[in-house]
């Protein structure tokens, strides 16, 4: 993607990232990062300046509620507050001399390291901790939703995409964002039945929602709470 730079309608300038595709249509969306704007390959410069600045006063509300979902990042240090399954945990960091898998105890998560004062070091335990356990969570999940949906297991990738949670290939391989993890298992469980139900229909229409419906009645529920959620899904 290209860091390009556009003046909307009331004079603000803003920076965006764009992205031009095999598309017709121009599709516009505020990520973590800001506005992002997918554009077809051939479309003149001065088109696509137009139709971003009729859409001033959408990508600017966007920006606002992104700076007000704004949440600070972990610190990776003895004591920080973390999320795990929906819950509270706190991260305990321990100076040894020898390198020590991770300790997970209920409520708490102890990284034992020589550099227990690097924060570099202790954020690259905790994920690679995170990612353990997030790939044997959601394969026991995709196991049972599977059988409920009646076809085989597929094939489990863990993810780290910053603008989804989860994806299904035409060949029927499912990656879950390791993220993930963090939220409440109903929505972990709504991610999963939702890439599983491209299995049986690849496309978001009423046959697929009423597949999704089959194996997650809830999903209604679950889908607006990790639209809430999402913002704080990404601080780690």
């Amino acid at each position: 993607m290209k860091k390009k730079y556009i003046t909307l309608l009331n004079g603000e300038m803003i920076e965006y990232q764009l992205e031009r595709r095999a598309r017709r249509t121009v599709g516009l969306k505020v990520a973590a990062d800001g506005l992002v704007v997918h554009a077809p390959k051939y479309i003149l410069e001065i088109q696509l300046k137009k139709l971003i600045q009729e859409k001033s006063n959408w990508i600017l509300n966007k920006l606002e509620k992104r700076k007000e979902n704004h949440v600070l990042p972990i610190v990776w240090q003895d004591g920080e507050t973390m999320s795990l399954l929906g819950m509270d945990i706190t991260l305990y960091v321990v100076n040894d001399k020898k390198n020590k898998q991770p300790q997970f105890n209920h409520d708490s998560l102890t990284i034992t390291s020589p550099e227990s004062d690097n924060e570099e070091v202790i954020q690259r335990k905790v994920i690679q901790w995170y990612k353990k356990k997030a790939l044997t969570d959601y394969s026991r999940r995709i196991e049972l939703f599977a059988a409920k949906l009646g076809v085989d297991t597929p094939s489990l990738k863990l993810s780290n995409a910053q603008s989804s949670w989860g994806s299904c290939t035409s060949r029927g391989n499912i990656r879950l964002n390791w993220r993930l993890l963090q939220a409440p298992p109903s929505i972990i469980n709504y991610v999963t039945c939702h890439e599983l139900a491209h299995l049986k229909e690849m496309n978001h229409s009423a046959q697929f929602w009423a597949v999704v419906g089959r194996i997650y009645p809830d999903y209604k529920v679950a889908e607006k709470a990790l639209k809430q959620l999402s913002h704080q899904l990404h601080r780690m």
